[in-house]
């Protein structure tokens, strides 16, 4: 992972190439806090058209391509593949999880920054990566822990693997920390210390402001803890108490 002025540097450096050079530009995969600094820095990067990319449905970890075809005049695909590693005894695979997947990345030596999200969905593992590593993964990964598997490319999980799970929460109020606390059941001071320590994200930026009001389709990444989807309220209950939806992502 880059240096906060490393990752900056790097940035501006391929918005420059993009818009002198009139191509698209890529980083590698970014993780949550590195999407923090792009987003703060976006007004002055949109010169060369920023976008994010994940491949898939709210994956977490994004790709930020400078260019559009606006700016550019021709269309490109981001180069993001998806890689299914499937177990060859999937009935004896039923364990394996994202951390598993990821271990036996990693174990070939691969970078950290041409690997997106990794979703389990039936033993199978999905991973996004950059297209180029597409290749590499299929041709060299052969076990996950003492489990063999095969690799192919995928279009990507079924729907109802990242599709979350639709929950009710009763908080005294739609801020962010009131809510944090419910859904993942800390108490208040608990919930108020993450926002200290910077581990609260809404809509991909980091929040030390513990009283903001959510909005539906409001994203909320808590690290540590998961990823949830504010979805408004639906009722208010006896005590005063609004019912909360929200969906919790997988």
């Amino acid at each position: 992972m880059d240096t906060v002025e490393g990752l900056k540097k790097r940035l501006e450096d391929l918005a420059m190439r993009c818009y002198r050079d009139n191509l698209y530009t890529y980083t590698g995969f970014l993780n949550i806090a590195e999407q923090d600094v792009f987003h703060r820095m976006k007004a002055v990067l949109s010169y060369a058209e920023p976008s994010l990319h994940g491949g898939g449905i709210d994956c977490e970890r994004q790709i930020v391509r400078f260019g559009s075809e606006k700016m550019l005049g021709y269309t490109e695909e981001v180069p993001i593949a998806c890689v299914a590693m499937i177990p060859s005894a999937i009935k004896f695979a039923g364990d394996l999880s994202h951390r598993d997947f990821l271990g036996g990345l990693m174990h070939l030596g691969i970078e950290r920054a041409t690997l997106g999200d990794i979703i389990v969905d039936q033993a199978i593992g999905y991973v996004f990566c950059t297209s180029m590593m597409a290749s590499f993964i299929i041709d060299n990964l052969e076990q996950i822990g003492r489990t063999h598997v095969s690799c192919r490319r995928a279009e990507g999980p079924a729907a109802s693997a990242v599709a979350g799970e639709i929950r009710t929460v009763q908080a005294t109020s739609e801020r962010l920390d009131a809510v944090i606390a419910r859904v993942y059941q800390l108490s208040r001071a608990d919930s108020q210390e993450l926002f200290s320590r910077k581990r609260v994200f809404l809509n991909g930026m980091v929040r030390e402001n513990n009283s903001i009001l959510l909005k539906p389709e409001d994203v909320v990444s808590v690290r540590g803890f998961g990823k949830f989807t504010y979805m408004g309220y639906e009722s208010i209950s006896k005590k005063g108490k609004k019912n909360i939806l929200i969906n919790i992502r997988k």
